[in-house]
């Protein structure tokens, strides 16, 4: 796969790291494909009659899970030497569910469809906590210390590409063919996608991770007390997840809460759902173009900064509005800052990490992300039926917008240096 034009190859890649870089830009348009179903799940659940708290269900589950399991997980990859094939599997198992949902369609109907749907992306959430954490380590194993910026704006913008051209013709596929069929067809479909990731993805080749225990299993109260002293030496690491907590506090609550008040309160259509996606989609890819440019003048603040507060905004302007075509404008401006996002949040955490404890950093981090996560899609739920969904979308733009004002005063504080030494040439 060539790289396009105006995503110049890096230079100084090795031939093992060449071919590293390509095989995840390869997986990038597999998961972009299964990406695409993404958006349609909770509208299916809503359209089959499922509960706001049903709905909230989806996103709190993966978080429970991972707060669960997050810290163990760490631990278990942290003693693997080999983290490439757990990282395979975890992507395939996710998008596989997919799969999962559009036949269970053939076999149930109404609430006990629901339920069975719920069963399904219930056990998801285990190789997706698996997932979430090797991502990181993966990635940043691939990129190394001097092309994180150039790895991720290559994967996304392709994942981009993908999923705003497929999210487009699934909602040509969805406004033509009878319900419920038309969903299981684009389940199904799409989870091919995963196939393609697998492939792919298990084909990256990093060296053996040095394990730091040769062998030794602590128990829950030492791993603890070592996690603890662990993480106690790495300040900027402290600050930033803090910071990162917040600001994904609100975030959180936005996922359950824009397609119910889309379905229910604009009464959007398949195929307008399918155009704000796509429009999020689509800019996202400018965004990355933008952000990637911005950060080789101006370093990663300015972007923490302008991002967090475009973000925390786009919640606050659809809450207001019930004209389709302004939520759709209002979503491909996000997708700008989504990008941005995406970039910085990544290069950020993983300059705190220490490389010799990446999964377990990297864990910590998850799960206290995951953390967040478990109650704010069920009281943003629980928000939108008492007093509206608008006055939950608009509380999820002010929680953001407290993440975004901690990072504009550096509070609590950490240094982001002006100009970042991962964009370098």
């Amino acid at each position: 796969m060539r790289f396009p034009k105006f995503l110049p190859e890096p230079i100084g890649l090795t031939e093992n790291q060449g071919k590293n870089f390509r095989n995840v830009q390869i997986d990038s348009v597999g998961v972009g494909l299964a990406n695409a179903a993404s958006p349609f799940l909770p509208v299916f659940l809503t359209r089959l009659g499922a509960s706001s708290f049903e709905v909230g269900m989806l996103t709190a589950m993966p978080a429970l899970t991972g707060l669960l399991l997050a810290i163990p997980i760490g631990q278990f990859l942290q003693n693997q030497r080999k983290i490439v094939p757990w990282f395979s599997i975890a992507r395939l198992g996710v998008i596989g569910c997919y799969a999962a949902t559009g036949l269970l369609a053939f076999l149930m109907r109404g609430h006990p469809l629901v339920l069975g749907i719920l069963a399904i992306w219930a056990l998801a959430t285990i190789p997706q906590t698996l997932l979430s954490i090797s991502f990181s380590v993966v990635m940043n194993a691939v990129a190394g210390p001097n092309h994180r910026y150039d790895l991720m704006t290559r994967r996304w913008s392709l994942m981009g590409v993908t999923t705003a051209t497929t999210v487009f013709m699934i909602g040509q596929i969805l406004d033509r063919l009878n319900f419920p069929i038309n969903y299981q067809i684009v389940f199904i479909s799409m989870s091919v996608g995963g196939l393609i990731s697998y492939y792919y993805s298990s084909r990256i080749r990093l060296d053996d991770i040095q394990t730091h225990r040769e062998g030794k299993r602590l128990g829950f109260k030492a791993q603890f007390t070592e996690y603890l002293q662990l993480v106690s030496k790495e300040q900027p690491f402290q600050a930033f997840v803090i910071k990162r907590f917040v600001f994904l506090t609100g975030q959180a609550m936005l996922i359950p809460i824009l397609p119910l008040y889309l379905v229910r309160v604009v009464e959007t259509s398949d195929r307008w759902i399918a155009a704000i996606s796509t429009a999020q989609t689509a800019t996202v890819i400018i965004g990355y173009l933008i952000w990637v440019r911005s950060s080789r003048r101006h370093g990663t603040r300015p972007i923490l900064v302008w991002n967090t507060l475009g973000s925390a905004l786009f919640p606050i302007a659809v809450a207001f509005t019930h004209n389709v075509t302004l939520i759709t404008v209002f979503a491909g401006i996000n997708g700008i800052f989504q990008a941005g996002l995406n970039l910085v949040f990544f290069d950020e955490l993983m300059k705190t990490v220490p490389a010799e404890y990446s999964s377990t950093f990297v864990a910590l981090a998850q799960g206290l992300q995951f953390f967040s996560s478990v109650l704010s899609p069920l009281i943003a739920t629980a928000i939108g039926d008492a007093f509206g969904f608008w006055v939950a979308l608009s509380i999820s733009g002010g929680v953001q917008f407290i993440g975004f004002s901690m990072f504009l005063f550096n509070w609590p504080a950490i240094r982001l240096p002006v100009k970042s030494p991962t964009l370098t040439q």
